[in-house]
């Protein structure tokens, strides 16, 4: 009986799985995965908020610190800070790649003593404007001219074609990741305009090529502004406007406001020019984003969404155009819409 049951129970079949199971159980698990993907791909944000690295005033934490360290003195800066190689230069100061504690960091030296106002209103700003849209300031010396900020190997937002054509790259070169670059960089104005030290101006930025050398490209490709020499104060309430330099300026990426308004007949007078406000910053607006934007498939859809905001930054009257929270908001309005649009149709395509 025994040897009979074994037989039996050995004789009993296996059901074996069907093939077409095997192959829909498998698609199956592929449509969750790519669904997992798209959610990451298009929904995710682009690249993590700095927000959680913030210190308090007059300390800072950069890179893989875990604490936030006291703004370093004049001494600290002579002895603990090593002077690499010159990276930048322009009218007021000279940029040093430098060494801290194996860290690379940006060293400012001033360029000539005649621009000292227009440095130490530059180390003003930095101190009282530090967050997550500008450059993390280290220290600073005011006997020696000399400033510590966070290194940013990619450099200014003038090198982002160069860089977004390297190879490794290219996985980053798409309309959502220049897109979000657009928001950085109208969000930035809009921190400006509604700042810890009132309605600041960009100034440096009187064509394109200037405007884009105020920013850094951050690693994970986010925008901080850099250049702070610059940020005369608005303040509507007392009737204090701007004027953005003392000599004439020309050409059609500055606002109208901007331009000697007298005719050539009448030679340029700096006492003679009106001043202005912070509208100035929203008409540059668009020709700094059609350049983030690029020529990359899907950035004319883009273009697309925001020609309505765009030609109202571009109103001929500064009173008529949005304000820096009225683009912010469109722009993000846009990103959200066409990455919901993508993962709606691709999904469909499943």
């Amino acid at each position: 009986m025994d040897g009979k049951a074994q037989d039996s129970s050995r004789g009993l079949p296996r059901r074996a799985v069907p093939p077409a199971v095997g192959l829909l159980l498998s698609m199956a698990l592929m449509n969750a995965l790519l669904y997992l993907c798209l959610d990451w791909f298009f929904i995710a944000p682009p690249h993590s908020t700095p927000g959680s690295t913030h210190c308090p005033h007059g300390y800072f934490r950069m890179g893989q610190m875990k604490n936030c360290s006291p703004w370093l003195s004049c001494e600290e800066l002579r002895t603990e800070v090593r002077q690499l190689k010159r990276v930048g230069e322009g009218a007021v100061k000279r940029v040093f790649l430098s060494e801290w504690k194996e860290r690379k960091v940006a060293l400012s030296r001033l360029s000539r003593l005649e621009m000292k106002e227009d440095f130490l209103h530059g180390l003003e700003m930095l101190k009282g404007l530090q967050s997550k849209h500008v450059v993390t300031l280290l220290g600073f010396c005011e006997d020696d001219n000399t400033v510590l900020t966070e290194y940013h190997p990619l450099g200014s937002l003038s090198n982002l074609e160069a860089t977004l054509n390297l190879s490794k790259y290219q996985n980053v070169n798409t309309w959502q990741r220049r897109l979000q670059l657009a928001v950085d960089y109208v969000s930035i104005i809009n921190y400006l305009h509604h700042s810890p030290l009132g309605t600041r101006v960009m100034c440096d930025s009187n064509d394109l090529p200037k405007t884009l050398s105020q920013y850094l490209l951050t690693s994970n490709f986010s925008l901080v502004v850099n250049d702070l020499d610059a940020l005369p104060l608005v303040n509507h309430s007392s009737g204090t406007l701007v004027k953005c330099g003392h000599r004439e300026l020309h050409g059609d990426f500055v606002a109208p406001e901007q331009l000697w308004p007298y005719g050539e007949d009448t030679p340029f007078d700096d006492d003679l020019m009106p001043s202005y406000d912070e509208k100035v910053d929203i008409w540059k607006i668009p020709d700094v984003s059609s350049f983030l934007l690029g020529h990359v498939e899907g950035s004319d859809m883009v273009r697309f969404h925001l020609f309505d905001i765009h030609k109202a930054c571009k109103s001929q009257t500064p009173a008529k155009r949005p304000t820096a929270q009225d683009i912010l908001d469109t722009y993000k309005k846009v990103l959200n819409l066409l990455r919901d649009t993508m993962v709606s149709q691709t999904r469909e395509m499943l």
